[in-house]
């Protein structure tokens, strides 16, 4: 409720602290996704460049001209990054939002090349992020979906067969996020220039990951704009690139593609109304923390950071592999996912050990995304991944018990819409 009389500062913000109480330990490294922490001085900048743009509104960019300079700045930054010269873009508020607006944008081409076409299709691997079903939902787009190899990798040759005369485009990851694989971004950019049609890659994980992987030396595949069939590609600066939340960029290889992300209204007695993402108002807080923590970063600093994460990366995989636990997919980045018996069991085991767990199903598997963060923390979590796991197979029952058979039964069940209504009921009762 509203309080009739306004609280002091201290008061207000002394609650606020009170009400962090319950959540996850992400500064102590218990949480392997939605947070990704680079120190507390970090965290201090980003939210001090945040407080000087707080106000600030991207709708206008001739009003507030230098936050549009910040956000030019972050795409040549990229730009660069994924060796895409000429490459153009935005800042998004988020993966999804990128997403979003690349569905829609690859639409409305097709709707101009097109107009003829009434049910238009991309063709993607299963793997792909739900955000493309949420666009493909929002946007009357069918996703067209193929499945994956042994190594979880998109399947080329079933992509091809999938291509038909209402494919409007090709999307593929880099790295997919359930086990850290990278797509063959070469063989389908290939594909996608075959075939006339755009390609979009979704690195929101990887994007400011991989090419600093690349530098250390690690064996990465050609993911970004030197596979000439790529036309845009989505990423993540709260993820990788240690930037506040939300914060993500959509990049196009060239101006003329871009523009098919522009939304203009001519009819507003308002005025003339433009916009480049599905916002309307664009908060200058987040664009202002990002390109805080790529300057305050630099490329020494992202350097370090990435080195860190792949060694914890590294040795969890050493770790799990030697208590016979079985890694899903390929190390092609600092993503980490395993398999065994029990497993919903041994999550239940590890969250009441203090960590946030990520379950996954087809297959079943633990999903961990390692940050430099974790670096601290791989000993205690193989510690405790080895009790809970002693505890499991010394007491079966607890297959039987927590939330393993919630998760076991929902990981089987082949009718999915019984599913999805389950889990709508779940989430609105968290609103009632």
């Amino acid at each position: 409720m509203i309080p009739a009389h306004g609280r002091s500062r201290d008061d207000v913000l002394a609650e606020l602290r009170e009400r962090q109480a319950d959540d996850v330990d992400w500064r102590g490294g218990r949480v392997f996704s939605l947070v990704y922490h680079a120190g507390d001085a970090h965290e201090q900048l980003i939210k001090d460049a945040h407080g000087l743009y707080a106000s600030a509104n991207l709708l206008n960019p001739m009003a507030f001209a230098g936050l549009r300079s910040l956000e030019r700045d972050i795409v040549a930054s990229a730009a660069t990054l994924f060796h895409g010269e000429g490459a153009v873009g935005a800042v998004t508020s988020g993966g999804t939002e990128s997403i979003l607006c690349t569905v829609a944008a690859y639409r409305d081409r097709a709707r101009r090349t097109k107009p003829w076409l009434a049910w238009p299709e991309l063709v993607v691997p299963r793997t792909i992020h739900p955000a493309f079903d949420k666009a493909a939902h929002y946007f009357g787009v069918k996703l067209r979906k193929v499945d994956v190899d042994g190594e979880q990798r998109a399947d080329v040759r079933a992509m091809a067969k999938a291509i038909g005369w209402r494919t409007i485009g090709l999307v593929a990851s880099a790295p997919q996020y359930p086990h850290g694989v990278i797509d063959p971004i070469d063989e389908i950019g290939r594909l996608a220039e075959r075939h006339h049609l755009p390609f979009h890659v979704d690195a929101c994980v990887g994007g400011f990951v991989l090419p600093w992987l690349e530098r250390l030396g690690r064996s990465v595949p050609r993911w970004d704009f030197r596979v000439r069939g790529v036309t845009s590609i989505s990423a993540d600066l709260h993820k990788f690139a240690y930037a506040g939340k939300g914060a993500s960029l959509l990049l196009w290889r060239d101006l003329d593609r871009f523009r098919d992300q522009i939304f203009v209204a001519t009819e507003f007695p308002g005025g003339i109304y433009a916009s480049p993402t599905l916002l309307g108002t664009r908060p200058g807080g987040p664009i202002a923390a990002a390109w805080a923590a790529l300057q305050a970063m630099g490329e020494d600093g992202y350097l370090a950071a990435t080195r860190r994460a792949i060694d914890a990366a590294d040795r969890l995989r050493t770790g799990i592999r030697a208590l016979g636990l079985t890694l899903l997919g390929r190390p092609d980045a600092t993503i980490v996912a395993y398999t065994g018996d029990g497993l919903f069991a041994i999550a239940d085991r590890l969250e009441a050990r203090g960590w946030s767990v990520d379950r996954q199903h087809r297959p079943t598997s633990i999903h961990l995304t390692v940050t430099a963060n974790h670096a601290a923390v791989v000993d205690d979590y193989l510690a405790d991944l080895r009790a809970s796991l002693a505890e499991v197979r010394a007491n079966p029952r607890l297959a039987r018990e927590g939330t393993a058979p919630m998760y076991g039964m929902a990981a089987k069940l082949p009718v999915r819409r019984l599913v999805a209504r389950n889990v709508r009921k779940m989430i609105a009762e968290l609103y009632k």
